[in-house]
């Protein structure tokens, strides 16, 4: 059991979690997960996206076409950077629906474009399926920005949650190595899936109880079977030296926390600009989740507020003549 408290509407929700299947998602095999998912989400009825401009579209890749969704506020905007996102998902589970009110609430709070990628999943597409996506989308995106997608960016934010948040950091990884067409301004880790085969005090605290179990990570990673030395999967597996500015949220109840707080002690230690974030009281998936945790808004507006210090750190220099 964590020894953070834990908040009146999370205990509310955890409650009625336990009481269904979603309480025990690894027991389900893998086709009983997604339509459990989906039956969830069906029952929340339609997102309201007023306001914002959604279009699907597909980055070309060497093996196929990957699916994206892209967000735009209506009206004039700033010029400024785009943000790529991945969903979270344990790299099993997930895809454009999944995070669609995540990505609507960023357009709104931030006032830039969102590009959101459907990357294959596992156990269908083991690794290295997930982060070739990303990193074939990413560039592609930043390659066809201006023509494919209409807008004019002056850089990209690699954001994601958990799942997610590893394929943004592998992603950002491989772009301070090979740069894209773009420049990377910033990455957003949402509670990162940083290390495989933990020995955390979080995931000992937390590891039951709090929506995401322990079974449940040892499932995911059984499915999507990344050797737990590669870079490409283990965040504390190569230099974090080069790193973009970033902003890492965790939450006090997740059995990923303390793996979240290494990895911001790494970019730290590598002279990386962060800054760190702990939705106290709150458990992992909660951005996802405000419609049923509703005090998580203010944990995502505290999160975007703290992006917008990157953003205008990287804003260009404005033509006063």
């Amino acid at each position: 059991m964590s020894d953070s408290a834990v908040r009146p509407d999370v205990r509310a929700f955890l409650e009625i979690l336990s009481k269904t299947p979603m309480a025990r998602i690894d027991e389900l095999g893998v086709e009983g997960a997604r339509s459990l998912s989906k039956e969830i989400r069906a029952a929340r009825g339609a997102i309201d996206q007023s306001g914002v401009i959604v279009r699907d579209l597909h980055a070309s890749s060497a093996w196929g076409k990957i699916a994206l969704r892209c967000y735009e506020a209506e009206g004039p905007r700033a010029r400024g950077p785009l943000i790529v996102y991945f969903h979270g998902g344990g790299f099993v589970l997930g895809d454009l629906e999944s995070h669609h009110g995540l990505c609507l609430a960023m357009v709104r709070a931030l006032e830039l474009p969102v590009v959101s990628v459907d990357y294959r999943l596992a156990p269908e597409h083991p690794w290295p399926a997930a982060p070739d996506d990303a990193e074939e989308a990413t560039r592609w995106i930043a390659t066809n920005a201006s023509a494919a997608l209409d807008l004019s960016a002056t850089g990209l934010i690699l954001a994601g949650d958990s799942a997610g948040a590893n394929l943004a950091a592998v992603t950002a990884r491989a772009l301070v190595d090979r740069p894209a067409m773009m420049p990377l301004v910033a990455q957003f880790l949402i509670y990162p899936c940083v290390i495989p085969r933990r020995a955390t005090r979080s995931l000992v605290q937390n590891g039951e109880g709090f929506f995401l179990t322990r079974a449940s990570l040892d499932w995911f990673e059984a499915n999507y079977r990344a050797p737990s030395d590669d870079p490409r999967f283990n965040l504390l597996a190569f230099d974090q030296a080069g790193m973009p500015p970033t902003l890492l949220v965790t939450a006090s109840l997740d059995p990923l926390r303390d793996e979240g707080r290494l990895y911001a002690g790494a970019l730290i230690e590598a002279g990386v600009p962060v800054i760190f974030q702990e939705a106290v009281g709150n458990i992992h998936g909660c951005f996802s989740m405000s419609a049923a945790i509703p005090s998580s808004t203010k944990d995502m507006d505290k999160a975007f507020e703290a992006l917008r210090l990157f953003i205008s750190d990287a804003a260009p220099p404005r033509d006063d003549h």
